[in-house]
């Protein structure tokens, strides 16, 4: 592959990739396009491949230390997730080639998943401030930059995701825990002293303007302002979330108007019997939760486009 003509000087990378994202038997294919991609553009990676007992945390530290400051991960959202927790608080930027099996966090930033035309972003693109959410659960704080769940979606998300991802044994499960779950007294704190009680099955807080099956739930400048967008089901039944969640929103199927919306810099949730809450992903127990905007907290590599038309 020819170097492709750029002013601009080689620049060392850190690339993150998660072997485990998308279709398995793809990864050793990506890693070389990525590689030779980015070599194409004068950007000099250096790999490092995620493995189950990897301390993400760790190795951003010691790579901001060596001077490193662009961080590219080539995942999915949940690798984008795992990356921007290690990257908070830092002055670092991420990049992402997104090679996952959703993609929310690129298509809500306007990366294309085209491994070439992510990557020409590392080049051409602008860093932007974006805002991230922050989770308070059984005293534990943690950001997150897509979604946080209250309720039967968190309960239901590992064996809907192992199902999602090819494991068919985990049905049984999926639907043991549709059929038993019950409804919880669930009592939003809004932070312009709004309070709504009542019975439902979840609450959905939400950073990106896409979540789930590439569901728009928000607008499109979601992530950069300074607010969190949440959906409270708290009139529909356990069928009629699942179908919401398979068959999303769209010219054909419009939202449910049940589903109530509100924007919020902090929330705090209360529900009883306790609710599963859950973070990107990852669960954190169940209880009472305070959610709050951290804005302008992560630098992103986006488009210039975008860069120009949300600042």
């Amino acid at each position: 592959m020819e170097t492709l003509k750029t002013n601009q000087p080689p620049q060392r990378v850190k690339l993150i990739f998660n072997p485990g994202s998308g279709a398995n038997d793809e990864s050793p294919l990506q890693i070389m396009a990525v590689v030779k991609e980015m070599q194409a553009r004068q950007l000099i990676p250096e790999l490092y491949l995620i493995e189950p007992d990897s301390n993400l945390k760790e190795v951003v530290d010691e790579a901001i230390a060596q001077g490193i400051d662009l961080f590219v991960v080539c995942g999915g959202d949940g690798t984008v997730s795992s990356v921007t927790k290690a990257l908070y608080g830092s002055a670092a930027t991420l990049g992402i080639v997104p090679t996952g099996t959703q993609n929310n966090v690129a298509l809500s930033l306007g990366i294309p998943t085209d491994i070439s035309a992510a990557i020409a972003i590392l080049r051409t693109g602008q860093p932007l401030k974006i805002d991230l959410g922050m989770v308070t659960c059984n005293d534990v704080s943690t950001p997150f930059i897509e979604l946080c769940s209250v309720g039967l979606f968190s309960t239901l998300f590992p064996s809907g995701d192992d199902i999602q991802h090819g494991n068919i044994t985990r049905i049984g499960d999926f639907l043991g825990i549709l059929t038993t779950a019950p409804p919880s007294e669930i009592h939003l704190f809004l932070d312009d002293n709004r309070e709504i009680n009542a019975l439902g099955h979840a609450a959905l807080i939400s950073n990106m303007p896409y979540i789930g099956r590439n569901y728009q739930v928000g607008a499109a400048d979601a992530y950069h302002d300074g607010l969190l967008d949440v959906m409270f089901f708290s009139d529909l039944s356990k069928l009629d979330l699942i179908a919401y969640i398979l068959n999303g929103v769209g010219t054909d199927n419009p939202e449910d108007p049940r589903i109530q919306h509100y924007q919020v810099r902090e929330i705090i949730i209360d529900t009883e019997p306790s609710m599963a809450v859950m973070a990107d992903g990852i669960s954190l127990g169940e209880g009472s939760v305070r959610i709050q905007v951290q804005p302008q907290a992560l630098s992103v590599m986006v488009g210039a486009t975008a860069s120009h038309e949300e600042q």
